[in-house]
């Protein structure tokens, strides 16, 4: 089977894009108030423009939870999940570290301060509806800056001093993070500081969506065009400089990259976790290291982990939600047990 995945890859990508999207439509018809899977069609392409016999004999509620409320939620799942999906391929190729993801350069941790201190304070609240997602995406620019200007060398960006800057800045911001919480006597602040830290996706708008689309797609494009770079990288960094490959460029356009996507996710979602660790280990276990192959189908796999993972969120303790971090832990953490357990591949192998 393995070996039809590695053969069939562009099949496979079409098959679980295939997937993907009826994924999407039947998520939007699973919440508090479950929607028949054909009427959330006839609101879709309704609102698309297309002439939809019945359409007016449909409630304006469910017209007004499918377009409104659960497809722009939907939409963004699927993004928030593709985009840590491949910045976890990207960082684990950059570091060749098989337990790295898209938090270990700090982003996570100064996106939550940025956050914390936008519920808070109001710091930034003249950015109104957009507060929240400013103060993050502030804090992980700042997060950023000071891990990209801490492992520079005159080599470059060694992957080792990375690691270690990201999980210095990162114990950091985490410690301002906490004292805000501590000394806040706002409760409800609090609540909604704490939720937004383990992950979630609740009040998504439309106008959520253009942003992170746009970073995903132009991370998509240029990952994938480094795709035969990051190979080499893979295998060693002598037998990458022998076959002209410039690893210092490599190195810069992905941290940066990665960097600009993971903040600009975690921004709009929080911090989701195991996606960007997971995602990558089970991908490669089907079609191998080759990140022509990797790339697209790590898209395509986070995307479907964080729709069904959203939509659990949002039923299991009905008609309140979990955060998405708890659930991608819960059932993260020992489906990579088990895949450790019963599957072996080499880190970088074919």
């Amino acid at each position: 089977m393995k070996k039809i995945f590695k053969e069939k890859t562009a099949l496979f990508s079409i098959v679980l894009f295939i997937i993907m999207i009826i994924s999407m439509i039947v998520a939007v018809g699973i919440g508090p108030v479950s929607i028949d899977f054909i009427d959330v069609w006839k609101v879709i392409l309704y609102k698309l423009g297309f002439k939809i016999a019945g359409i007016a004999h449909l409630e304006n509620n469910i017209e007004r939870i499918v377009w409104y409320l659960r497809l722009p939620r939907v939409i963004l799942s699927a993004i928030v999940g593709s985009g840590l999906a491949i910045a976890g391929v990207s960082i684990q190729s950059f570091t060749k570290n098989p337990l790295s993801d898209p938090y270990i350069l700090g982003i996570s941790s100064g996106a939550s301060t940025g956050a914390v201190a936008a519920v808070l304070t109001g710091v930034f609240n003249i950015f109104g509806i957009f507060a929240m997602p400013m103060g993050a995406f502030i804090g992980s620019l700042v997060a950023i800056t000071f891990v990209y200007t801490l492992s520079r060398t005159k080599e470059g960006i060694l992957p080792i001093r990375l690691i270690l800057t990201g999980l210095a800045v990162s114990s950091i911001f985490s410690a301002f993070t906490n004292y805000l919480i501590y000394s806040s006597n706002n409760e409800s602040g609090i609540r909604n500081a704490v939720f937004w830290m383990m992950g979630g996706l609740s009040g998504s708008k439309w106008i959520y969506i253009p942003v992170p689309l746009v970073v995903l797609i132009i991370s998509i494009i240029v990952l994938f065009s480094l795709s035969n770079g990051l190979n080499t990288m893979l295998i060693g960094e002598q037998t990458a400089i022998v076959l002209g490959i410039n690893i210092k460029f490599i190195r810069s356009i992905v941290v940066l990259l990665c960097a600009l996507l993971t903040g600009t996710l975690v921004a709009i979602s929080g911090s989701i976790g195991f996606v960007g660790l997971i995602v990558p280990h089970i991908t490669r276990n089907f079609v191998g290291s080759d990140h022509r192959k990797v790339i697209p189908i790590s898209s395509l796999l986070g995307a479907l982990l964080i729709i069904w993972a959203d939509v659990v969120a949002r039923v299991i303790v009905s008609p309140e939600e979990l955060p998405i971090g708890i659930v991608t832990a819960l059932t993260g953490g020992p489906f990579f047990i088990w895949l450790l357990k019963c599957n072996r591949y080499s880190f970088g192998s074919e």
